[in-house]
């Protein structure tokens, strides 16, 4: 009751917000309920005066329920059809994510951009979004303009993927016979799910594939995110010693540890497992969707926790930053699939 009285408030603004916001993304899929949800609570926080009754919950939602998203990611997760695609798949989405992370350092001293936006960007860009966003913020102690301004720099390169790419891919040269070359051009190149599962849905429109490419590219997506765990506990670990540096001796790995992503692989597990053993892997779908509105329910909240004036004023390099990472992850992909003979 005590839990109630403290977060309801919070709780129910968070998803007055967040219910029409994954409507909006099912019928605008190309943007995502995620960023519509963002967006939305940047909007209302500048007229919402009576905050001291929703701070609590807001708080609450923008931390935990983002963390219990994650969780449920891995019921998506079937291990088999991840290391199948992974034979294939792997060498690129290794070398993308490293090529962009390494990027993002070296930009972040560069231009001197803020080490933890620095951060949430490179591992936006490299390994899936705002799944991957949502899994390292806690980790690193991000604040939600941190967030939000990541969020924002993926959003915008998405959407310039969905919109160029299946055309980029036209001009290069990709099979048009097939959805496989393109399917694992989408899944290594494209950020967030939903604009991975755009641009995917476009060019089997364009070559009546059905959903040969769209299969593939979520696949090769799935395999990318497993790169959340080994990002995650290194950045924890580093954060640790980093802060035993500055003379924090009290800090303990313990109360810094990703925990939440051991359920994550909890998750996948079972998943794996069952559907090992004969049980239909839709069965899991309900779970998936939960997670995908738990991500859009903790982005309304950190939407609300944003300043949308000081997002503005200090997003240019953030931005810089992102197309770079973006630029890379393309050009890499594309010359090892033409070095691999998969286009």
């Amino acid at each position: 009751m005590q839990f109630v009285k403290k977060n309801g408030y919070g709780i129910l603004l968070c998803l007055a917000i967040a219910v029409p916001s994954w409507f909006a993304g099912k019928a605008f899929p190309i943007i995502g309920g995620a960023v519509i949800a963002i967006l939305a609570g940047m909007v209302i926080t500048l007229v919402w005066k009576w905050r001291e009754p929703v701070d609590s919950g807001i708080k609450f939602v923008s931390k935990k329920v983002l963390q219990w998203a994650v969780v449920l990611l891995g019921f998506g997760m079937d291990l088999n059809v991840v290391i199948q695609t992974g034979r294939q798949s792997l060498p690129i989405i290794v070398c993308t994510i490293t090529v962009s992370l390494v990027v993002a350092v070296l930009l972040s001293r560069w231009m001197n951009i803020p080490g933890k936006v620095a951060t949430l960007v490179g591992v936006g860009s490299s390994i899936c979004g705002g799944s991957a966003i949502a899994a390292t913020a806690p980790v690193i102690d991000a604040d939600e303009n941190e967030v939000a301004q990541a969020i924002s720099v993926i959003f915008f390169f998405n959407v310039l993927a969905a919109l160029l790419f299946p055309a980029l891919g036209q001009l290069v040269g990709f099979d048009t016979t097939s959805g496989e070359a393109f399917g694992i051009f989408a899944g290594t190149a494209v950020n967030d799910t939903s604009s991975v599962t755009a641009t995917a849905a476009t060019w089997d429109s364009m070559w009546n594939l059905g959903t040969q490419t769209l299969d593939k590219a979520v696949t090769v997506k799935l395999t990318r995110t497993l790169a959340i765990i080994p990002i995650t506990l290194v950045l924890a670990l580093m954060r640790t010693r980093k802060e035993r540096g500055n003379g924090e001796a009290k800090i303990q790995m313990s109360k810094i540890f990703p925990f939440f992503i051991l359920f994550f692989i909890a998750a996948s597990v079972i998943t794996t497992v069952s559907v090992s053993n004969g049980i239909p892997a839709a069965v899991f779908d309900p779970l998936k969707e939960l997670s995908k509105f738990m991500i859009v329910l903790a982005m309304a909240a950190i939407g609300l926790n944003t300043n949308i004036i000081q997002l503005v004023k200090s997003g240019g390099k953030p931005i810089a930053m992102g197309a770079c990472c973006w630029v890379a992850i393309t050009v890499v992909s594309l010359v090892l699939q033409f070095a691999l003979g998969l286009m």
